[in-house]
């Protein structure tokens, strides 16, 4: 990613989002699913991140797993599913309105934030992984097969590294999943270095699955961690 392209955090990033090559051969029945091939869902990313990201702001990263087959899977946007993509962004569409659990809660943090400018102005929501992986039309984690994992660890090192051409802030990350997403990612930050200190949350699939009582607890728990990551990286 050409260092001048970093004037603008939406045209670095696009440039790119629309490099990347989903893998061919995985194991397992594995399928790796990259939307924004789909010149529909081109159009809507670029929206997207041109909406909410067009300027050199630095942002903070949260980043999860790898995006699921109805979110970041469907629209091409992590944590993003049809019905938020268009009553949350205002983004016109015509996709299923389908919903997801994960987007369900990250927009309702979203809305307890100030709503979509103010919570996109500050943070920047991706994953380790890039792409969505399916098997047998469900969901799968990059860790949940070892030669999954194996196949996938290059891409997600590489992924990491062209995230930080953008302008994001490395005092502080937060990791979306407190298991083995953390484990993982701390690991990797101990080799390279790419962060100072990484913040675990729990993931909004498992509160909204079997936490659901305490969803307004992990909600408030969000709203804290990212007050204080955005106090870090203010005087970073």
């Amino acid at each position: 990613m050409p260092r001048e392209a970093m004037n603008n955090f939406a045209t670095a990033f696009l440039q790119y989002y629309a490099s990347l090559s989903p893998p061919q051969a995985l194991p397992d029945g594995i399928q790796a699913l990259h939307p924004f091939t789909d010149p529909i869902i081109e159009k809507i990313v670029r929206q997207f991140y041109h909406r909410y990201y067009a300027d050199q702001e630095k942002r903070i990263a949260l980043l999860g797993i790898n995006p699921g087959r109805f979110g970041g899977g469907t629209t091409g946007i992590p944590f993003t599913d049809p019905v938020r993509l268009k009553q949350v962004c205002g983004i016109d569409h015509h996709l299923p309105m389908k919903a997801e659990l994960s987007a369900q809660f990250m927009y309702e943090l979203v809305e307890r934030y100030g709503g979509a400018d103010e919570f996109y102005r500050h943070f920047f929501v991706h994953s380790l992984y890039p792409f969505a992986l399916v098997r047998d039309g469900k969901n799968v984690n990059y860790y949940d097969d070892k030669s999954l994992l194996d196949a996938v660890y290059p891409e997600i090192i590489a992924h990491i590294q062209a995230l930080l051409h953008l302008p994001i802030c490395r005092r502080v990350v937060v990791c979306i999943g407190e298991g083995k997403n953390f484990t993982l990612f701390h690991k990797l930050n101990q080799t390279h270095h790419w962060w100072q200190t990484i913040i675990p949350v729990a993931h909004p699939r498992f509160i909204m699955q079997y936490r659901h009582k305490q969803k307004e607890l992990y909600l408030q728990q969000y709203v804290q961690i990212l007050e204080e990551a955005k106090r870090s990286c203010r005087h970073s």
